[in-house]
C-alpha cells in the first residue's frame, strides 16, 4: 500500500473527532492523556509547518528531498486517526491545559469538513513539494487556511 492510500484510509478515520464510541472522560489520567496527544499531533503539524515555512519565505534553503518529507510528514499526521484523543470533556472549559473549546463537541459535521480539509490540503502539498518552491509555496497556502479555519472556531487563545 502506497503512502498516498495509507493516508486517504486513514483520513477516513481522523474525520470522526465526535463519532460513536468516544468515551467522556471519566477520570484525570483519561483526561489528561487526550490533551497530551493532541497537543503531540499539534506539535508534529507545527514542526513539519516550520520547515515548510521556513523555506517558502526563504530562511532555509528550499531542498526537495527536505520538502518532500516534511510534507508527507504532515499528510501522515493529518490523517491519523487517535482512539481517545477527542473525549468530551477535555475542553477549555472543562480541563486546565487544553485550548479545544466546548463547540467542537458541539458541531461534528464541520470538525469533520475541516478536518477532510485539512488532510486534503496537506496531501496537496505532499504531492507538490518536491516539484519545485514555487509549487511548494503555492500548495503551503491552503494549508495553512484550512488550519486556521479549524483554530479559529475551535481553538481558545493562549494564555
Amino acid at each position: 500500500m502506497g503512502l498516498k492510500t495509507w493516508i486517504a484510509c486513514a483520513a477516513l478515520g481522523a474525520t470522526v473527532v465526535t463519532g460513536a464510541g468516544v468515551a467522556v472522560a471519566q477520570d484525570g489520567k483519561a483526561a489528561e492523556n487526550a490533551v497530551k496527544v493532541r497537543k503531540a499531533q499539534m506539535q508534529i503539524y507545527a514542526y513539519n509547518l516550520g520547515v515548510l515555512g521556513a523555506m517558502a519565505k526563504g530562511q532555509l534553503p528550499y531542498n526537495a528531498e527536505t520538502a518532500t518529507n516534511a510534507a508527507n510528514s504532515l499528510a501522515a499526521a493529518s490523517g491519523m486517526r487517535i482512539p481517545g484523543a477527542w473525549l468530551p470533556g477535555t475542553d477549555s472549559d472543562s480541563f486546565e491545559g487544553s485550548r479545544a473549546l466546548p463547540a467542537i463537541w458541539e458541531n461534528g459535521d464541520d470538525v469533520r469538513a475541516k478536518a477532510v480539509a485539512l488532510w486534503e490540503a496537506s496531501t496537496d502539498l505532499s504531492d507538490a513539494a518536491g516539484m519545485g518552491l514555487d509549487e511548494m509555496k503555492a500548495a503551503f497556502g491552503p494549508v495553512g487556511g484550512a488550519c486556521g479555519a479549524c483554530h479559529k472556531a475551535y481553538r481558545a487563545p493562549a494564555n
